[in-house]
């Protein structure tokens, strides 16, 4: 037997116990894994710690420090609220450390971290507006939040599966208004809708171009015309003619890398992303470059893209960018304090109520939810997004929400020819009043769903709505034709066929119904599978909040 002992630097020191022998094979195993064990305490990691200060010598907050190691980017961090910041488990070697914020800059400092123990550094950020904001400013569009955060997006991980099945209608409703939170347009009522031209302005623009092919801006204006039409591969070839014509031009190489991302063509975007950045690095360009990122599958770097972009510019437009790439990979907490920065900056931003109430829905937050919903809707009535949210977190929330029911009831009255706000207007209604059987309620709520199928005969979900009306009027047989036309309008509406085969149970139909049952029960597993495919390709954010990790998903 062997009494094995390592000292302090490494080194092992064996003796035989009393009575004992030490074979030539045990001790040349010890050998081995003493050498071993020494090779790796060689190898042992550091940290390197610092504290980041403005040219006032006053430390400064929410300070992005990035360690890099050969050139290459090793990891990245940002300051406490008193400047401080920490990399733990740093390898052996030669890095530099350097800082930045608000347009302003260290210089890189060279740390060597070769030995375990803590490397200090003290970086000094010159020039920018470091020292203006190194407290809180209250004023509208200030970074009171982005100044200072207390969480960072450190890794991405494969989907956490939240909740069970009880939880899965309210789950798919909150993946499905993250994915919409990414379209929302920043004022819905004087945008264009993509797809839409000005004919007139189209043909002038054409024929200033076929009178000079050659000219700079009149290729930059027709492909500037199409990019704000949403045609976006039509903007395309004049953008890469004036790029031809003029590659100095950064207003359209900015144009054409965007082209190029909205066309689904990363590739050719990047080449012109890694120019702009090169050339004129600002809080434009690294949204861009977020959006590149994110269509090259490399989220982490696409949302440190976003939030530098806020750093250097707290716009709308940046809060926003941040806050929905933060929602689309479940880092649900996080997307709510951006946001609700956001709206404090903006309070006029209909979008930016809209997607806190989205990331509150995430985080079970309903009646939250609502109320923010409820506030952008008031901010531009015309505006149909906010009630298409409500609709549907209303039809998915537990319980019935406050404000709802008086805000969908304005927008059938300002789009009654809309066939959902009529079918939302309808679910809403009927939940409000408890799921009443109550003939007048019972009515009023069929006239709305009869009034979106007669606008649009494909809307399946109302014609599955007026099934349940009638099967709470106990007629099966007209509950089974309209579960049948829903059916027809949407063939992998698994509810429609499960409520079809209890109409059918009822009606004594028995072979009818196990049909129906069975269609269900596939349709169910289909879909399942493929959710759950769709969540994998999403990756969810690895999130640390003050240095320890933390779930970024409510459960």
């Amino acid at each position: 037997m062997i009494a094995t002992l390592i000292s302090r630097d490494g080194r092992a020191d064996y003796k035989p116990k009393a009575g004992g022998r030490v074979s030539r094979e045990i001790a040349a195993l010890l050998f081995v894994l003493m050498l071993g064990l020494s090779m790796a305490i060689a190898q042992a990691t550091a940290s390197i710690q610092g504290t980041v200060r403005d040219a006032s010598g006053h430390p400064v907050s929410g300070a992005l420090v990035r360690l890099t190691h050969d050139g290459a980017l090793s990891a990245e961090t940002t300051t406490n609220n008193e400047g401080r910041f920490t990399f733990s488990a740093v390898a052996s070697g030669s890095y530099t450390v350097s800082a930045e914020k608000s347009g302003g800059r260290s210089e890189a400092t060279a740390v060597d971290a070769s030995q375990p123990d803590a490397q200090r550094v003290n970086l000094t950020i010159e020039g920018g507006r470091a020292e203006k904001m190194s407290a809180p400013s209250t004023s509208a569009g200030a970074m009171e939040f982005a100044d200072n955060p207390n969480f960072t997006i450190a890794a991405v991980t494969d989907w956490t599966a939240a909740g069970g099945h009880g939880s899965d209608a309210v789950l798919r409703t909150s993946e499905a208004l993250n994915r919409e939170t990414l379209t929302l347009k920043p004022d819905a009522s004087t945008s264009r809708p993509a797809g839409s031209t000005d004919t007139r302005t189209e043909s002038a623009l054409r024929a200033t171009l076929a009178k000079a092919p050659e000219s700079f801006e009149a290729n930059h204006k027709l492909g500037d015309f199409y990019l704000h039409a949403g045609r976006y591969a039509e903007s395309v070839q004049p953008l890469k003619t004036a790029y031809t014509i003029d590659p100095g031009n950064l207003e359209n190489e900015y144009q054409l890398a965007l082209a190029f991302i909205a066309i689904g063509d990363p590739g050719q975007a990047r080449e012109h992303v890694e120019k702009l950045m090169a050339q004129h690095e600002n809080a434009d360009a690294h949204r861009l470059a977020g959006e590149l990122y994110e269509k090259l599958g490399d989220p982490l770097a696409a949302v440190h893209e976003f939030e530098r972009a806020v750093r250097l510019d707290p716009s709308e437009e940046n809060y926003f960018a941040w806050g929905s790439e933060l929602l689309l990979h479940r880092a649900v907490w996080q997307a709510k304090d951006v946001f609700s920065t956001g709206v404090k900056a903006y309070p006029k931003s209909a979008r930016m109520l809209t997607a806190l109430g989205a990331a509150l829905f995430a985080g079970a937050l309903y009646d939250e939810s609502a109320q923010r919903l409820c506030e952008a809707s008031d901010l531009n009535p015309a505006d149909p997004e906010p009630y298409m949210f409500m609709g549907k977190i209303e039809i998915s929330a537990p319980n019935p929400l406050p404000c709802v029911e008086h805000k969908l009831a304005r927008f059938v009255e300002l789009r009654p020819q809309d066939p959902l706000a009529n079918y939302f207007y309808a679910m809403t209604l009927w939940k409000q009043k408890g799921q009443s059987i109550d003939p007048a309620t019972l009515d009023r709520v069929q006239d709305l769903l009869t009034k979106a199928v007669k606008v649009d005969p494909k809307c399946s979900e109302a014609y599955l709505q007026l099934g349940v009306v009638q099967s709470t009027r106990h007629d099966y047989a007209k509950a089974i034709e309209f579960y049948s036309k829903a059916i027809e309008a949407n063939p992998q509406m698994s509810e429609a066929h499960y409520r079809l085969g209890v109409a059918y149970d009822r009606a004594g139909e028995k072979d009818k119904a196990a049909q129906q049952f069975q269609l269900h029960d596939a349709i169910e597993k289909q879909q399942a599978a493929a959710v759950e495919n769709q969540r994998r390709e999403v990756k969810q954010f690895l999130v640390v909040v003050d240095g320890k990790k933390t779930d970024s998903i409510p459960q």
